[in-house]
């Protein structure tokens, strides 16, 4: 299979799936021989002047509106849900410190944490669980999502603001490098 062969694939399995492609999906419906690494990396060229850009979310890759386009798309029924102060700062503390259990996000934020603020941001698909940590009791840990990274649109954590972003908006930023 060549370059432009295995490009046209992608492009059709991405326009046909409803959901993002993980990259090791793909490995597994290509060739061995196929570097499916620079077909991406050709394809996002390819559609970034585009009307839509294929993007990178966590291990998987995805076909998004460009962003000066979004405005068409946008319904005006849009369902707003407020988090409360105690589900945002999980959440932060979650993105910044994956994997992190429940007592880690507790002593961080000085307060316990409710079941129902995990609960919430789980039914958002913004956090699941991760491994067992290795100390006694093997709590639990948190880690957010695809879902997450895609409804923010960031390809991995690694996108998110740093220290000095946050202090440029105005942030107080004292807890985030406690853990």
């Amino acid at each position: 299979m060549n370059k432009k062969d295995t490009e046209r694939v992608i492009e059709a399995l991405l326009f046909t799936s409803p959901e993002p492609l993980s990259i090791k999906g793909l490995k597994k419906k290509l060739p061995h021989d196929v570097d499916i690494e620079l077909a991406i990396e050709a394809l996002q060229k390819h559609y970034e002047t585009r009307g839509v850009n294929l993007k990178l979310v966590g291990d998987s890759i995805v076909l998004r509106t460009a962003k000066d386009l979004k405005h068409l798309f946008v319904t005006k029924e849009v369902t707003k849900r407020n988090l409360s102060r105690a589900a945002r700062e999980t959440l932060a503390i979650i993105a910044y410190h994956q994997p992190v259990t429940k007592l880690e996000i507790e002593e961080i934020r000085g307060v316990s944490v409710g079941s129902g603020t995990i609960d919430l941001l789980m039914d958002l698909d913004w956090i699941r669980f991760g491994r067992r940590k290795t100390s006694p009791g093997r709590p639990i840990t948190f880690q957010i999502t695809d879902t997450f990274l895609d409804y923010f649109d960031l390809s991995s954590a690694k996108d998110l603001p740093g220290v000095k972003e946050l202090r440029d908006l105005g942030l107080s930023v004292k807890k985030l490098n406690q853990v």
